[in-house]
């Protein structure tokens, strides 16, 4: 019942407008400041690599396959994971502001949020997970004052259009050795 008032009903959409703003006003804003202000996640990643979030009654890690992800590809890819962060926050916050393909910016928030508390960062992660999951579960309602919706239609409409035509059709045989 709430799941379905919160994916359709125009007041929950105001509400979720008011949510996706501030969510999205604090990703702009984190992700400006790296831009602008130079970024560089050398000295977090070692710190999580050196202080991995560890299960203290038995003294063993509690995401081991995190923590080989940063030290194996995170680390020695420092450069593109500078660009990402930056990027990924301030495009983010951009769509949830924006209202512009609104599911999709609350899913990759709510990754890049667990991402930083699997590394071992609170702040205020846990709270703009919370959000962020309301909004994701809200669906298209949450960009329903945005401009989702227009740019849903047209998608749909357009995906509609390029399936259209292999429906119903035959698949073309492989040829051997394809």
């Amino acid at each position: 019942m709430f799941g379905k008032w919160l994916r359709e009903n125009r007041y929950a959409a105001i509400v979720l407008t008011l949510l996706r703003l501030y969510v999205g006003y604090e990703w702009l804003t984190a992700g400006w400041h790296k831009l602008t202000g130079g970024f560089d996640a050398t000295g977090f990643l070692n710190n999580a690599v050196a202080k991995p979030v560890i299960d203290k009654a038995t003294n063993e890690l509690v995401y081991p396959t995190f923590t080989a992800f940063l030290k194996h590809f995170a680390l020695p890819n420092v450069h593109l994971i500078n660009v990402l962060i930056p990027w990924g926050e301030f495009l983010v916050g951009l769509g949830l502001i924006l209202g512009c393909l609104t599911t999709a910016a609350a899913f990759f928030g709510l990754v890049m949020n667990f991402m930083f508390m699997f590394a071992g960062t609170v702040s205020t992660n846990p709270w703009l997970v919370l959000i962020g999951g309301i909004v994701l579960a809200a669906g298209a309602n949450a960009g329903k004052f945005g401009i989702d919706r227009y740019l849903l239609p047209l998608l749909h409409r357009w995906f509609e259009n390029r399936n259209r035509g292999t429906k119903g059709k035959p698949k073309a045989p492989v040829a051997a050795g394809a």
